[in-house]
């Protein structure tokens, strides 16, 4: 295999309604979409890096900039049997692994659709339909939360996740365990305590939450696994999970019982799958979480789902959720019970929609 061309595309995309989490609010989406051309096939992917360095370091920019000046140079001319020899080939780029994912996932969906099967065959998995959760922001109201979370349970969706910050936290949880008493209820913090918080946090757990997720430092296992041993609920990882080191250094210290893969975060297919089977021998569940991808990053989300081990209802939702039009057709759809049928197609099994794509680009370069 071989690489003959590279477009990097940056998309703006308004959100159907503004999503708030603990280091801010969104109302637009800017995304970085990647086409490889490898042996004349066109694979797509998607970098999940966000406006800012908040979630994490990168940020669009560093992306654009690590994807044309060095991870470019690093693969262009090489030849490679598979697309899970990228991972290695771009080794000697430190971090960065949104950017590293994106050109990584594309050149997975152009290989599947060489060999005419879908990509989540092709990286292994065994599940045909996705169990799928949602992912709701702060709300300025209660009201205005048990307003979204009624509509999302009636759309299907089989889990609830909120996101939480010091003083947005105890009453919204509490107002929606009393008016939703059997939901499967989580939450999630992005990193927005301290270890000193603990008792604070410790009553959450009169509301019977299927997990916390990332309370503490983005990078802090060390505080995690003091955090968790004075809790009954589990914790979930996120920021802190990059690599199978990190999983398997949190998982020795006792800092979570459950991680949240991100595709991104990870650096693509080749290390979400090391982390995925580290978690499947140590019995740790795992589930894919979202980043507000366009379809594309969707489409990855969906087949990185399909793996054994994740079992817990994930965060890849309906396309409509997010965006009024999507990038891709179909669309994703969620069926009444809360569940996304895996498409057959080769590749990510969907179409990117060039017609809209280059209504939304709002920069563009080929590297050759």
């Amino acid at each position: 295999m071989k690489i003959q061309r590279v477009t990097l595309r940056e998309i703006a995309m308004p959100l159907v309604t503004p999503f708030e989490t603990s280091f801010g609010r969104l109302t637009n989406r800017r995304m970085l979409l990647i086409q490889a051309e490898v042996d004349g096939v066109s694979g797509w992917g998607e970098s999940v890096a966000g406006e800012g360095p908040f979630y994490a370091p990168e940020t669009v920019e560093t992306a654009w900039h690590i994807l044309r000046d060095f991870a470019w140079p690093a693969l262009k001319d090489r030849e490679f049997d598979s697309a899970s020899e990228i991972w290695e080939l771009l080794a000697n780029i430190r971090g960065h692994n949104m950017a590293k994912g994106a050109i990584e996932s594309a050149i997975w969906d152009a290989e599947a659709k060489q060999k005419g099967i879908p990509l989540w065959k092709l990286i292994g998995g065994v599940h045909r339909e996705i169990a799928c959760g949602v992912s709701i922001g702060i709300k300025g109201t209660l009201e205005e939360l048990i307003d979204t979370v009624e509509r999302e349970l009636a759309a299907g969706y089989q889990r609830i996740k909120i996101k939480i910050k010091p003083g947005k936290d105890i009453l919204p949880v509490e107002g929606l365990r009393q008016r939703f008493p059997r939901i499967r209820l989580m939450v999630d913090a992005n990193s927005a305590y301290r270890l000193e918080d603990w008792s604070h946090l410790k009553r959450l757990e009169a509301y019977y939450l299927m997990m916390i997720e990332q309370p503490l430092g983005w990078d802090d296992l060390y505080s995690h696994a003091e955090l968790q041993r004075k809790l009954d609920t589990p914790i979930c990882l996120d920021e802190c999970i990059h690599t199978e080191e990190h999983a398997r250094a949190a998982i020795e210290l006792g800092a979570c019982s459950i991680i949240n893969i991100k595709l991104g975060r990870v650096g693509g297919y080749t290390s979400a799958r090391q982390i995925h089977d580290l978690c499947q021998r140590r019995q740790i569940p795992v589930w894919c979480g979202g980043m507000l991808e366009s379809g594309i990053g969707r489409a990855h989300n969906i087949a990185l789902s399909t793996l054994e081990n994740f079992s817990l209802p994930g965060d890849v939702t309906a396309s409509r959720r997010y965006w009024t039009e999507d990038v891709i057709e179909p669309e994703v759809e969620v069926t009444p019970e809360g569940t996304i049928r895996v498409p057959n197609g080769p590749g990510i099994g969907f179409t990117p929609r060039m017609d809209r794509i280059e209504k939304l680009t709002t920069r563009k370069e080929t590297l050759t």
